[in-house]
């Protein structure tokens, strides 16, 4: 039996673009790249050299501060290129793909009959460690500490995001193999969040918990379901994973062979055929960008969503743990007395001069266009309106900017992640970038407190 969670505080986006419930099979990626940024705080060393083959599941590099997390090749190919920066840190890693992908076998593996220990050793060896994120920090989970609980948030609500229970449709086995493989390595349970309507895969699996969530945007956070479960406390640690990540999990458990699929969802304005695309993680977004074709040249690419993902080029790579690809207007033209007119084309949740909350249902096109300028914090209460967690935003942020350890223990840092704060950025009259700071102030408390 489901329990229900229902959400007031938030901000529901209405953007046009939503991608098309169809699936194609984007075309076979001929580079791929791993970016050793996409894993916060994690310092690679290299286990291949430029030039070297490998089967897809053979490890590239691991973590420096703890060599058992280990991470690997989605694909067979070879290690083109290991492009570097200052002071010789390394930026990304280019590896060109095989036409077929042959897979290291690593065994099959039974959850309900294995140990603890032995799913964890296979999780390690596997390169599917880094999918398991850890609160507090948001960071790749400690192989030392033990979870409280396990999250897993299926509910979709941020604007033109990966519909979960469209791309998982079908994956119910592998979802519950690896749910029974990870509700052993907690004493705790198992929580899922899904959403109020619609079918999730998630429903009749066993060893998990189930929880409704409705509501505006961030009901889909895993950190709001977190919160409104049971919020972290210090010295507590709880772990969490994407739905898609389970999938890859799941099936190396049942056939023994790491198959990096992404079911991505291509959305946006700009994008003249929106729908879902099967790939691969780290694949060239070129091979289904231009499969469903732009509107236009002046556009900007994200790998994710619109309020927590990163810019790419319409020639880049999908990011590690993206499983969306948004093409909106670039916002790089000025508007004329934008600031002294009545606005009936964009969100505000404002009433000055501002008319978006007449037309609830409308459905937006949006640029990147900030409509400000970067200015001094104000008191405005307009965070506490759309930040469901228990939690005062506004004050938090002020103690990352000085760094108040205390302050920052106070207001609840351990349960936060830099993702929660993506709608009080978009609604902040001062144009602070609310998510680096949060990210800051988690980096500061990571490295004084550990």
């Amino acid at each position: 039996m489901s329990k229900d969670i229902k959400i007031k505080k938030g901000l529901t986006i209405k953007l046009k673009g939503e991608a098309e419930k169809t699936i194609s099979s984007a075309p076979r990626s001929r580079t791929f790249s791993i970016k050793p940024s996409d894993f916060h705080l994690i310092i690679p060393k290299m286990v291949l050299r430029e030039g070297d083959k490998f089967q897809a599941g053979d490890t590239i590099f691991y973590s420096k501060s703890d060599e058992s997390i280990k991470f690997v090749s989605p694909v067979s190919g070879t290690l083109a290129k290991i492009e570097r920066g200052a002071k010789r840190v390394i930026t990304n890693l280019l590896i060109e793909a095989d036409t077929q992908d042959t897979y290291k076998d690593f065994g099959v593996l039974n959850p309900e009959s294995s140990s603890a220990d032995a799913i964890k050793a296979r999780l390690l060896e596997s390169g599917c460690w880094p999918f398991i994120m850890q609160r507090p920090y948001a960071v790749i989970a400690n192989t030392e500490q033990e979870p409280k609980a396990i999250y897993v948030s299926a509910n979709t609500t941020a604007p033109l995001a990966n519909d979960v229970d469209f791309s998982l449709n079908g994956k119910e086995k592998e979802l519950q193999a690896a749910v029974t493989a990870l509700s052993k390595l907690t004493k705790g349970q198992l929580h899922v969040g899904i959403g109020k309507s619609g079918s999730s895969p998630f429903k009749g699996l066993k060893d998990i918990t189930l929880h409704t969530v409705s509501g505006p945007h961030p009901a889909g956070n895993v950190g709001t379901l977190i919160n409104k479960v049971q919020p972290v406390n210090k010295g507590e640690v709880v772990w969490t994973v994407a739905p898609q990540d389970l999938v890859i999990i799941g099936e190396l458990l049942l056939t023994g062979k790491f198959n990096a699929e992404r079911t991505v969802a291509l959305s946006g304005s700009e994008v003249k055929a929106p729908k879902y695309y099967k790939t691969k993680i780290g694949s060239e977004v070129s091979t289904f960008l231009y499969d469903s074709g732009l509107n236009s040249e002046n556009v900007r690419v994200i790998s994710g969503d619109v309020l927590t993902g990163a810019k790419i080029s319409p020639k880049g790579h999908l990011g590690y743990y993206s499983n969306t690809v948004t093409v909106i207007p670039e916002g790089d033209d000025y508007e004329l007395f934008g600031w002294n007119k009545p606005v009936f084309d964009k969100i505000s949740t404002s009433r000055a001069l501002t008319f978006s909350w007449l037309m609830p249902s409308k459905v937006y096109d949006l640029d990147t266009n900030t409509n400000g300028e970067h200015r001094a914090f104000v008191m405005t209460g307009i965070y506490e309106e759309v930040f469901p967690l228990d939690m005062y935003p506004l004050q938090m942020l002020k103690a990352c900017m000085v760094k108040d350890l205390d302050q920052m223990e106070a207001m609840g840092m351990y349960e936060v992640a830099p993702e929660d704060f993506a709608l009080t950025e978009f609604v902040c009259v001062s144009k602070q970038p609310h998510q680096q700071i949060i990210r800051n102030g988690l980096d500061i408390m990571y490295k004084e407190i550990g």
